[in-house]
């Protein structure tokens, strides 16, 4: 006796069938917005979160109630350009909902960011006055970092950091300067022993004022080397005690050709007590500039390391 078989499905789209209920990781697929594609900057979820926060009812009640009273107002008081009060209003009001959106778009990106790249996310902080650059201004701070492994075999941080200078004017105002950098930092202790003190700065200022600027140097000293694109991008300075032979290994051909030709932009580097510092000025905020910070930073790291293990070995 033949089993009978059983009757095909009709297709999805015939008359009257019922479409297939989506699998649970179909449903949860689709109702993802497409604000939560990976952000690249700190700028794009700015419009995301924008159209979002000005719509809500709360945003047009805040906005919409001060300005209805700002036209009411402003026509009792010349009903030729009352019409302007409310148009302040809503321009204030817009200004504070971009701001808050521009804020909510660079919190998700540095969030996805750390996740990313299994990195620890903190919010304003102070940072170890260890190097010179960590000492200036008469106000410091971090107002985001990034701290684990930042580079291949290297824990350190990544950090937006700020100082500030504050001067007065000769009818006693005050007025505050910031100046915005951002730091690659690590802890190297073994190089302590072979490099207590190297800075090497982008250069800035006449190569004919040298001599007279060192002449004020008590505790350092210039180091020129055979390379005249490095001395035109940087100046090299170090402790007075600091073993040149040592030094001029460590500043090979290829480290000289990377750190004029593969570094970032503008980028710099102090080494003060085992405490590393690699920077570039301004906040980077997208993901190609930090992770070039990082990978820069584990450079330097890198190629200290690997003089101080050949010394050690010979």
């Amino acid at each position: 006796m033949s089993t009978p078989e059983a009757p095909e499905p009709p297709p999805a789209d015939a008359p009257g069938s019922t479409p297939p209920e989506p699998t649970p990781a179909a449903a949860a697929t689709a109702a993802v917005p497409t604000a939560t594609t990976a952000p690249t900057d700190s700028n794009s979820l700015r419009g995301y979160h924008f159209n979002r926060l000005v719509r809500t009812p709360l945003t047009l009640w805040l906005i919409g109630i001060p300005a209805l009273a700002a036209l009411f107002y402003g026509l009792s008081r010349d009903p030729a350009t009352g019409w302007i009060f409310p148009l302040v209003v809503i321009a204030i009001g817009v200004g504070i909902v971009f701001w808050i959106a521009d804020s909510k778009a660079a919190d998700d990106f540095f969030t996805v960011y750390a996740e990313s790249r299994d990195l620890a996310l903190g919010g304003r902080t102070n940072l170890p006055a260890a190097t010179p650059l960590l000492r200036k201004g008469s106000k410091r701070y971090a107002t985001r970092t990034l701290s684990g492994q930042i580079a291949p075999d290297l824990e350190g941080m990544l950090a937006l950091y700020t100082y500030e200078e504050r001067t007065s004017g000769s009818d006693g105002s005050q007025s505050t300067e910031y100046y915005s950098y951002t730091l690659g930092i690590a802890d190297l202790p073994e190089c302590v022993e072979h490099v207590p003190e190297l800075y090497c700065q982008r250069r800035s200022g006449l190569r004919a004022l040298e001599k007279l600027e060192d002449a004020f140097r008590v505790n350092k000293r210039r180091v020129t080397l055979e390379s005249e694109a490095l001395a035109d991008r940087y100046e090299i300075f170090v402790s007075k005690g600091q073993d040149d032979v040592w030094l001029r290994r460590l500043f090979s051909p290829l480290f000289i050709v990377w750190l004029t030709e593969s570094a970032p932009p503008k980028f710099a580097f102090e080494l003060v007590a085992g405490i590393l510092v690699a920077y570039v000025p301004g906040h980077e905020e997208d993901t190609g500039h930090l992770d070039g910070v990082a990978a820069a930073t584990g450079a330097i790291a890198k190629r200290l390391r690997d003089e101080i293990a050949e010394t050690s070995s010979s």
